[in-house]
């Protein structure tokens, strides 16, 4: 088994473990006082990623500099032909 195996087996049980668990905890009723917390922790969590990720895209947008318009790169590209034909 190569590592790469070893780690999306190791992945797998884990996420399977997990299910399992959040399954019996949201729906066996030993567990009625922390019901609420087996379903808003998952969600805050997801709603904070989602968030994070938007506010990268954002980031990304806001500091990213402008890109040459394609006329000015084609007017470059057609200068550099004109100079190599010439030499």
């Amino acid at each position: 088994m190569s590592k790469d195996q070893a780690l999306g087996l190791l992945i797998f049980l884990t996420c399977t473990a997990i299910a399992i668990a959040y399954a019996i905890g949201l729906f066996l009723p030993a567990f009625e006082a922390i019901r609420i917390w087996i379903v808003a922790v998952p969600v805050f969590i997801g709603f904070i990623v989602i968030l994070g990720i938007g506010a990268w895209i954002g980031w990304t947008m806001a500091t990213t500099p402008q890109p040459k318009p394609i006329e000015e790169i084609t007017s470059e590209t057609e200068e550099k032909k004109q100079e190599e034909s010439e030499i």
